[in-house]
């Protein structure tokens, strides 16, 4: 299938004296015939005007989809994970892979963390969580307004968190009973083997290894593997702790269903009995909100909705209505802004509640397509 193009108006300011033209440029007359080539420079005032005058397109690819960019990253992790063990210059492209989840988080934050939610991250679990872990990992650091550094090395080290549990981590999680002594053991090494395996592929990024070593680990001495205290526990290994147990929370279980989103913040942010840090679980909560993207709701008037879209003012979110109070679908779904009357958020919702289907690209347009 050929590349979908979009249409774009050209105007004087898309066009430069001496700079190379961007895109591939026709007339907008019927048959749009080229009149410029991309890469070539314009080099005459007299030309730019004319061409704009007469009337100017350009064809540009749409922006790239992160969903997509998502899904690609997980493949790349999975098969780079299970093989670890045979790597011994494993670094860049863990670096490259953290690299893309941050540039998807770039593109658009709001349908990264809708994916989380909404289980599009194909694969398995224990390679998802990692990648669902990545993606909040990079919305908190963004808004803790980290250097470019410092959440690469946060975002490497949430992708590779797990890999000394690696193969055992799915049958970990779907487990219907307790862990037995033995499983329990590997749970609780697995941060030091973990690390063990990353300097045998190559890794010598010591933060890096220090986030993964120390992401279950906390600021009383109550964590493991080694029970150290503050100020031991450094900000990127708690960030990446926080959003492990939230991404963990929210994802359903074959024993049991996902924990709503809201619940889940409370979780983190509200258990005084948790040694929290609680002014980085202040900006945790700020940036992912009670009502995250992907969070299915319902509104005071009756409609069930999906929020697409964080806090754009004070109180307001964005939601697209998906059923009508009677329950009849609407089609296409309805924007709505929560501020407004009847459109405030009643309660959240489970998928089992909601009883929608739909595809993010139905929502989120392009940038969430498979």
């Amino acid at each position: 299938m050929g590349t979908i193009m979009v249409q774009r108006r050209i105007t004087i300011k898309d066009l430069v004296l001496g700079e190379p033209v961007r895109w591939n440029l026709f007339s907008s007359e019927a048959g749009g015939r080229q009149l410029l080539s991309k890469g070539q420079i314009l080099s005459d005032h007299g030309q730019i005007h004319t061409l704009i005058e007469a009337g100017l397109f350009a064809e540009e690819e749409p922006p790239p989809s992160v969903l997509h960019q998502l899904n690609q990253s997980n493949r790349r992790l999975d098969r780079l994970l299970h093989d670890l063990r045979n790597e011994h210059n494993a670094e860049g492209e863990l670096r490259d892979i953290a690299r893309d989840v941050i540039q998807a988080v770039e593109l658009n934050a709001e349908v990264a963390l809708a994916c989380v939610l909404l289980n599009q991250i194909a694969g398995s679990y224990a390679v998802r969580h990692c990648i669902e872990t990545a993606v909040v990992a990079v919305v908190v650091a963004r808004g803790l307004q980290k250097p470019a550094r410092d959440t690469l090395t946060v975002t490497a080290a949430a992708l590779t968190m797990n890999v000394g549990m690696l193969r055992h981590h799915d049958t970990f999680q779907d487990k219907p009973s307790p862990l037995s002594k033995e499983e329990m053991a590997i749970v609780r090494r697995h941060p030091e083997d973990s690390a063990d395996m990353l300097k045998s592929a190559g890794i010598e990024d010591e933060e890096w290894i220090s986030c993964v070593l120390l992401h279950h680990e906390n600021d009383d001495g109550s964590g493991y593997p080694s029970g150290v205290t503050s100020p031991q526990v450094t900000q990127n290994a708690k960030l990446l702790s926080l959003a492990d147990r939230y991404c963990a929370q929210v994802s359903a279980r074959n024993y049991r269903r996902s924990i709503l989103p809201d619940q889940a913040l409370r979780n983190l942010t509200l258990d005084s009995s948790a040694a929290t840090d609680h002014a980085l679980a202040a900006v945790f909560e700020q940036e992912l909100g009670m009502y995250p993207p992907g969070c299915l709701v319902r509104l005071h008037n009756g409609e069930v909705a999906v929020v697409t879209q964080r806090k754009i003012g004070e109180q307001t979110l964005c939601v697209h209505s998906l059923r009508d109070p009677n329950g009849a679908p609407l089609q296409p779904a309805a924007l709505r802004q929560t501020h407004a009357e009847g459109y405030g958020i009643a309660e959240v919702l489970s998928e089992d509640q909601a009883n929608v289907r739909f595809s993010m690209k139905q929502i989120w347009g392009v940038q969430a397509s498979l």
